[in-house]
């Protein structure tokens, strides 16, 4: 739907759209409305002439109920989550607890004949926001053509002690070694170069909460590139210094832009920082 004038989100909606305001409000409410390809909740959002309205009219979305996984889109093609901690991507073993199966068992209960196809993944202890595919023709455009597809992803992190500069860009070589651990070297070591881009959004003399931009995305490239800098991130027990504020490794995908595979939209999707990481600052 084009928009012809300016308006309120939901006034607009009730005036051009045959539904009762209950029914739009509650699809608002479900992230079920798109304005030029980005969810939109808020009831007074100001739709401006030439905007366009996407309505999702899947319902399912509500219907669905997990403490791991929340979705936050789903289309015919794809679909977006907001992962807890706590959860793998996808299976690791026979009882691991996992996106993949979780979406699959969504599928199956809400009778769509699809399967979730992992794209990316985060670790276990990382939270935030993930793709996945429901047919295999998406998820190989989206596999083959990732970094084209996707346009801007950042992360948000509470890291040890307190980051001096503003800004500033972490670029290096990184390898696995053989106990699968990831280190870093200034110079090619026959690895993946990497490169991150940080801004600081708040600090204390204890820690710093740092905005991340991805520029590649390399297995542990944030963990590694904080230790690097001398901030690991809080709760690394991989990579960290020991020092855990708030029980739980403290990374967060917040934030998700992508041109979608079949209709070529953008897509942006963003999650508040969480509550938990702003309650040190």
């Amino acid at each position: 739907m084009n928009v012809k004038e300016n308006a309120p989100l939901l006034e607009y909606l009730i005036n051009n759209v045959s539904e009762s305001r209950s029914k739009l409000k509650a699809t608002l409410q479900g992230r079920g409305i798109a304005v030029n390809g980005r969810m939109v909740t808020q009831f007074d959002y100001q739709l401006k002439a030439g905007d366009k309205i996407t309505i999702s009219r899947h319902k399912k979305q509500n219907q669905f109920k997990s403490r791991y996984v929340k979705i936050v889109y789903e289309d015919r093609w794809l679909i977006v989550v907001e992962k807890n901690i706590g959860i793998l991507s996808m299976a690791a073993g026979h009882s691991s607890l996992n996106v993949k199966s979780v979406l699959d068992d969504y599928f199956l209960k809400s009778r769509q004949k699809c399967r979730a196809h992992v794209v990316h993944r985060l670790d276990r202890d990382t939270s935030g926001l993930m793709v996945y595919a429901k047919d295999i023709d998406t998820e190989q455009i989206l596999e083959h053509n990732w970094h084209q597809i996707v346009y801007d992803r950042r992360y948000v992190a509470v890291v040890s002690g307190e980051i001096e500069q503003e800004n500033g860009t972490i670029a290096n070589w990184l390898k696995d070694n053989k106990a699968y651990i990831t280190y870093s070297s200034p110079t090619d070591n026959g690895g993946k170069y990497a490169v991150t881009h940080f801004q600081v959004l708040n600090r204390t003399t204890e820690h710093s909460l740092v905005e991340y931009k991805l520029e590649t995305g390399r297995k542990n490239q944030i963990r590694v590139h904080s230790a690097d800098m001398g901030h690991p991130v809080c709760g690394d027990v991989k990579y960290g210094n020991g020092d855990d504020p708030l029980h739980r490794l403290c990374l967060h995908a917040y934030m998700l832009c992508f041109t979608h595979p079949v209709t070529g939209e953008p897509m942006e999707f963003s999650t508040p920082i969480p509550t938990i990481f702003r309650s040190l600052f």
